[in-house]
């Protein structure tokens, strides 16, 4: 288990002990493993409570609590949603159950590697629902609760240099919708900020997680920066820090976390 210490680390205006995440409640989507893990980890050693909801695995999902509990504060909630995610309503649906929730973070959606000749009707729809509609339509339901209480934060995910308009090979479909992500953090700051709601994006770079088989793993490693790939804790930590400022000056902003990579 952590030390006090090193909870006490986190500085207070950073989200540390006392700070500004403490008795807040968070909802993160896909966060049983990878990089939505990562910052339900990093939110609960600053004192947030957490709902964690996974799409497939009870047992990693039940894992990924039993840590929270061990990094969390003894006066922070921990609890769970299992849920598999074909539609944005899937999920939607179920949120006036779920109770208040101050910070969403969405760290859900299929990754497509593949051409745009070999990418199916089926493959664009289920993209498009699961990577942009979903956070999109999680988005739209929560901001007014969040307006009502003057405070809310939104953390969403990007792909890979997906911060701009660019052009893709081998994930034209997947990096379509990421992009699109950037309309909604931008359009969010603009309809949430007199209320004190924040919305950020942040772009991964080449990340390492328990997802990647080690022959992905080396093909990605040959193009990191230093043929290292990123680490998600610190990616965590570089994400949750931008969020958890007060005010969040950086609502709007759409940022690469990629160690300086260049394709």
């Amino acid at each position: 288990m952590p030390s006090q210490q090193a909870r006490d680390s986190i500085p207070e205006e950073l989200g540390g002990p006392g700070g500004l995440l403490e008795h807040r409640r968070a909802f993160v989507v896909g966060g049983s493993g990878g990089l939505g893990r990562a910052v339900a980890c990093e939110l609960a050693r600053r004192g947030a409570s957490l709902l964690v909801h996974g799409g497939s695995s009870r047992e990693r999902l039940e894992a990924t609590l039993r840590e929270l509990r061990e990094l969390g504060s003894r006066s922070a909630s921990f609890d769970s949603l299992l849920l598999p995610i074909a539609r944005p309503r899937d999920l939607v649906a179920r949120l006036p159950e779920l109770g208040k929730i101050d910070i969403l973070v969405c760290s859900f959606g299929p990754f497509l590697r593949s051409s745009l000749a070999h990418t199916s009707a089926e493959d664009w729809e289920r993209l498009a629902l699961l990577d942009l509609a979903l956070p999109g339509a999680l988005a739209s339901a929560l901001l007014p609760a969040m307006g009502a209480r003057h405070w809310g934060r939104m953390l969403f995910f990007g792909g890979t240099r997906t911060d701009a308009i660019r052009a893709y090979r081998s994930n034209a479909a997947y990096a379509a919708a990421k992009t699109g992500v950037a309309v909604l953090v931008k359009s969010l700051a603009v309809e949430g900020g007199a209320s004190g709601v924040a919305a950020l994006g942040i772009c991964p770079g080449l990340m390492d997680t328990e997802y990647l088989d080690e022959g992905l793993r080396q093909e990605l490693r040959a193009k990191a920066p230093g043929g290292e790939l990123l680490d998600s804790v610190g990616l965590a930590r570089a994400a949750v820090d931008l969020l958890a400022a007060e005010p969040c000056v950086a609502t709007g902003s759409i940022v690469n976390v990629d160690g300086g990579l260049g394709f």
